[in-house]
Parts: structure tokens; C-alpha cells; sequence
């Protein structure tokens, strides 16, 4: 399996933490940084696997 780096960008937004991946486009928030992150990462998995099946 190839690993690979993205850029993580989060942001505070009222009283949630936003998390956004620029090279891929994927966002996610959540309560706090970690969780904002977690999803984040979750959600940029779940795209380039369905980015990669549909190639």
C-alpha cells in the first residue's frame, strides 16, 4: 500500500472546529480539533477509495 501526505487546514468556527484537506477537497467538522481530524481523515479515505474503484 502507497502512503501518501495531505495538507490539513483547521479552522475554529463559533464552537466548532473545521477540518479541510485542499488537495483532495474533502471537509469535516467536529467538537473539537481531534474529532474535526478524525472525520476528516475518515472522509479523504472514503473519496480516494471511491475515486480509485471508479477509475
Amino acid at each position: 500500500m502507497k502512503t501518501r501526505s495531505f495538507t490539513i487546514a483547521v479552522y475554529k468556527e463559533d464552537d466548532m472546529y473545521v477540518a479541510g484537506c485542499p488537495e483532495v477537497g474533502t471537509v469535516d467538522q467536529g467538537e473539537t480539533m481531534e474529532a474535526a481530524i478524525a472525520g476528516l481523515k475518515e472522509a479523504t479515505r472514503l473519496y480516494i477509495k471511491e475515486f480509485v474503484e471508479n477509475l
